[in-house]
C-alpha cells in the first residue's frame, strides 16, 4: 500500500526553465573543459553533470545550494580518498565509501545527491589527495559560480536561497 503513490509529478514544463537549464549546463561543462586544459586536472567528472541538473533545474532546492554542492562534493571525495587509501579498490570498499559519504553529508547538512558518486569515481579512478583540491574543489566552486550568474539573470530567481 505504501508503494502505490497518491498523486502526480509536481514538476512543471516551462520554456524559460528549459532554456536556463540548457544554457547553464552547457556553459558549465564548457568552462570545466577549458579549465581542465589549463590545469591539467580532470575537472569533467560524471557527478558534475548531475550537479548541473540540480543547480539549474532545481535551483531553489536545499540540495542545490552552494553549501551542498561544494560541501557535498568535498566531503564525499574526502571519504572516498580515505577509504581508497585504507582499503584499496575492493568492491566492498566502494559500498563502504558511498555509505559513509551519505551519512557524512547528512551529518554536516551538505547532502548533494550527485556527490554520492564521488567515492566510486575516486576509488575506481585510483585518485590521490590532490584530486580533492585540483579537481573537485575547483570544479564544484566553478559550478556554483556559473549557477550564481545564470540563475540570477532570470527575474524571479534568487540564487542561492542560503549560503550557510
Amino acid at each position: 500500500m505504501k508503494m502505490r503513490g497518491n498523486g502526480r509529478s509536481p514538476l512543471k514544463v516551462n520554456a524559460k526553465d528549459i532554456i536556463t537549464g540548457f544554457i547553464g549546463g552547457t556553459s558549465t561543462i564548457i568552462i570545466l573543459y577549458i579549465l581542465s586544459l589549463f590545469t591539467s586536472s580532470p575537472l569533467l567528472i560524471a557527478s558534475f553533470g548531475a550537479s548541473c541538473v540540480l543547480a539549474f533545474s532545481l535551483w531553489n532546492s536545499p540540495l542545490s545550494q552552494p553549501r551542498n554542492i561544494i560541501g557535498g562534493h568535498f566531503i564525499s571525495t574526502l571519504v572516498g580518498i580515505i577509504i581508497y587509501h585504507i582499503f584499496g579498490d575492493e568492491p566492498w570498499s566502494l559500498a563502504l565509501g558511498v555509505g559513509l559519504a551519505i551519512s557524512s553529508m547528512m551529518l554536516t547538512k551538505t547532502t548533494h545527491p550527485p556527490a554520492g558518486a564521488d567515492p566510486i569515481i575516486v576509488i575506481l579512478g585510483t585518485y590521490n589527495w590532490d584530486f580533492l583540491f585540483t579537481s573537485v574543489l575547483i570544479g564544484s566552486i566553478s559550478i556554483v559560480l556559473v549557477a550564481l550568474f545564470i540563475n540570477n539573470l532570470r527575474n524571479g530567481r534568487n540564487y542561492p536561497v542560503f549560503w550557510i
